[in-house]
């Protein structure tokens, strides 16, 4: 095994599909990967075809990460919308300081990864990235501070689709907004090119556009070419809606627990919770950063109008 190899978690991940980004990107510029998969099917398959190596682990089993760990330079470490998140970190931890190795560890965290922040997932995201600095691990964190392209089909695609509306408690305010795989990009940045956060532990990378849910209903309206409208509706109304969601058999990837916390998200701007923060507002940071040009609104919904037509 390569000493420049990376260690890629969440490599068959389906929300965003960032992890399977990581590796893909990284084994295109020559650098050798370890994919850790929780099972071999089509996926770890996939992943596999691109010339990475697969080794079957799960975050939330430390006895399986001490061997995925063992060898590697860095790691790209992430963890879906859910519960779990601190326990996860500490297996890892523990399976590297078992190692006796040091590799470099990318963190894909979020915006709301803060001690007071309403969503219960963002206290427990930033609990973890503490434990991982408690164990002495070298960590770059990337809180990615925007709203995903990709949630907008699985919040807003039924009452597109039905009513016409993009309804949430995000109020007034604007977000910064960024594609999936362009965060993966960050990341992928954060790994090849380390100098460009050697600066502090913690960085906040926000997206190329920042737009409140009005804009983001004209874009609709522009590519579905029909109207779309915003609601903006209480934190209580929409959690209860997005639980609804989250019960029905196509609800996908849309569990209990991220309804809660994007419900929480919601609220925490149209409280001004991050107003006058310009972590939030860097348009230009991904270009800067990853020296590629980002993907707007507008492209992805037009990629994937059928979602929502």
């Amino acid at each position: 095994m390569s000493s420049d190899t990376v260690l890629v978690t969440g490599a068959t991940g389906r929300h965003g599909g960032t992890g399977a980004h990581v590796a893909r990107r990284l084994l295109e510029d020559g650098i050798p990967v370890r994919a850790l998969v929780r099972q071999h099917d089509q996926r770890s398959e996939r992943v596999a075809a691109l010339g990475a190596e697969v080794v079957v682990g799960d975050l939330n089993d430390y006895r399986t990460l001490v061997p995925a760990v063992e060898g590697v330079a860095q790691a790209y470490l992430t963890y879906p919308v859910d519960a779990g998140i601190v326990q996860a970190a500490a297996n890892y931890a523990q399976a590297v300081r078992e190692t006796g190795t040091k590799p470099r560890t990318v963190v894909m965290s979020m915006g709301p990864s803060t001690r007071t922040h309403p969503s219960h997932l963002g206290r427990a995201q930033w609990l973890a990235e503490e434990v991982l600095q408690w164990a002495g691990l070298d960590v770059t964190i990337l809180r990615m501070a925007a709203v995903f392209h990709e949630n907008l089909p699985l919040l807003s695609a039924q009452s597109v689709r039905h009513e016409g509306v993009i309804r949430n408690c995000f109020g007034e305010k604007p977000v910064s907004w960024l594609n999936a795989l362009d965060a993966a990009e960050f990341c992928v940045a954060a790994l090849r090119h380390p100098e460009r956060f050697a600066d502090a532990p913690v960085h906040y990378l926000p997206g190329p556009e920042f737009s409140d849910f009005h804009e983001v209903a004209a874009v609709f309206s522009a590519v579905l070419g029909r109207p779309v409208r915003f609601e903006a509706v209480s934190r209580e109304a929409w959690e209860k809606e997005l639980l609804g969601l989250a019960a029905l058999p196509q609800a996908g990837l849309l569990k209990a627990d991220m309804s809660r916390h994007i419900a929480a998200c919601g609220y925490a701007v149209a409280q001004g919770m991050e107003r006058g923060n310009t972590k939030y507002t860097d348009t230009n940071a991904f270009q800067r950063i990853t020296g590629r040009e980002p993907t707007m609104l507008h492209a992805y919904l037009t990629e994937n109008v059928e979602i929502f037509s």
